[in-house]
């Protein structure tokens, strides 16, 4: 999901505006910025683009799952139902409200299975949180079918997904709430930070609100403003949004291109039978920020990923022996290896992950290889790679 790929003239004429006027900050100091307001700026960006009514920028993706879980009312005690296969930042965000991530099993989306979600819900329940990991997304229909029949919100993590669609919406706007990342390695990156997106007015205001402190924004005295609610400091420095103002004008060419390397490599990866892909949900289009494919067992993928990195192909990840994304690994998660105590009601909840398995969800993972597609690939290299993808996978067989 590489954005810093492709830094450009675009990119160095936001940032020097910003270091021209000397602000860095993307509240007051209105007298010495020549009207440059690079988040502002941003956020309206975010919405053309996403077509969506409202876009909140936050410090990171995490703070972005937390902010959006907060804003709709995710708290102590609350458990929200997310997937196995993620990264670490879901299930941190989740326990940062005080709340219970409660992990469930994945299907052949790589993303949330559904009736696993339906098994999942209890008095406590309050939100489900898809994940849209590498690029494609979760049954989102079938999500929220169930979300609306037990009065819970839809929060979409599209963190890994800018750019890819379902029933002709951008994802993070069919649930109630969405989020996504600009870290470094990113479709497109302010270097660090994130977004939450919305259509609910309500959401929007206070999303604003708690981002900065509290603060209502209204008039042009920092100092005199109200705080109608407590919040927090989540606020994304100028700098950071002037390169993400100036990527997300490339997202749509970035997806292209994407689109282009995936497309190769997967006609390629298609001619041998023994490989078959991530489902896509009907109607829905993925951001191609990676290829993600099933071989037949958990031994030949392992074969094929050591022969990949023999190879030189690089960036193929298979995640049941990674540290990062998948249950399997999590054991700070399992043991609760905390700096802070946690509460009773947390303890409490997280209990059932000492002895769950998620043995459907380890078919799926066991057997996956998801490779990124990066932008600065020439179409003689990715054609390259594809046959070296191809040539590893045959005498892994």
């Amino acid at each position: 999901m590489p954005g810093f790929e492709s830094f450009g003239d675009l990119e160095r004429k936001e940032v020097q505006d910003v270091l021209d006027s000397g602000v860095l900050m993307r509240y007051g100091f209105d007298a010495m910025r020549n009207g440059h307001y690079k988040a502002q700026s941003l956020e309206q960006e975010l919405q053309k683009t996403l077509e969506v009514n409202h876009a909140q920028l936050v410090t990171n993706g995490t703070a972005a799952v937390s902010v959006a879980l907060a804003l709709a009312g995710v708290g102590a005690g609350d458990e929200v139902i997310m997937p196995c296969f993620t990264f670490v930042a879901s299930f941190e965000a989740i326990m940062m409200l005080g709340a219970i991530p409660v992990l469930v099993d994945i299907d052949d989306t790589l993303t949330l299975d559904p009736e696993a979600v339906k098994q999942a819900i209890t008095d406590k329940t309050k939100a489900i949180m898809p994940v849209h990991m590498c690029g494609s997304m979760a049954n989102l229909e079938a999500l929220k079918t169930i979300a609306n029949q037990y009065n819970l919100k839809l929060v979409e993590d599209a963190c890994q997904a800018i750019g890819g669609t379902y029933k002709g919406q951008y994802l993070g706007t069919y649930g109630d709430l969405g989020c996504f990342s600009f870290d470094f390695v990113k479709t497109i990156t302010s270097g660090e930070g994130g977004a939450v997106i919305t259509n609910n007015p309500e959401y929007a205001k206070h999303a604003d609100y708690f981002t900065d402190h509290g603060h209502d924004h209204i008039g042009n005295d920092r100092g005199a403003e109200s705080h109608p609610v407590l919040g927090y400091n989540f606020r994304l420095s100028e700098l950071h949004a002037a390169v993400g103002l100036a990527q997300v004008r490339r997202l749509k060419d970035f997806v292209a291109i994407q689109k282009k390397n995936y497309t190769i490599l997967r006609e390629a990866l298609s001619a041998i039978p023994e490989v078959t892909f991530r489902t896509v949900p009907e109607g829905g289009e993925e951001s191609y920020a990676f290829l993600s494919f099933f071989l037949p067992d958990l031994d030949i993928a392992r074969k094929v990923s050591a022969s990949f990195k023999n190879s030189g192909v690089d960036a193929c990840f298979h995640y049941y022996d990674n540290n990062w994304h998948y249950v399997r690994k999590w054991d700070h998660l399992k043991d609760l290896k905390t700096l802070y105590p946690f509460s009773k009601e947390v303890k409490d909840g997280m209990s059932y992950l000492k002895n769950k398995s998620f043995e459907k969800s380890d078919h799926y993972i066991g057997r996956n290889l998801s490779c990124l597609i990066k932008l600065s690939w020439t179409e003689a290299e990715t054609k390259k790679r594809a046959e070296l993808m191809v040539e590893a996978i045959k005498t892994s067989l």
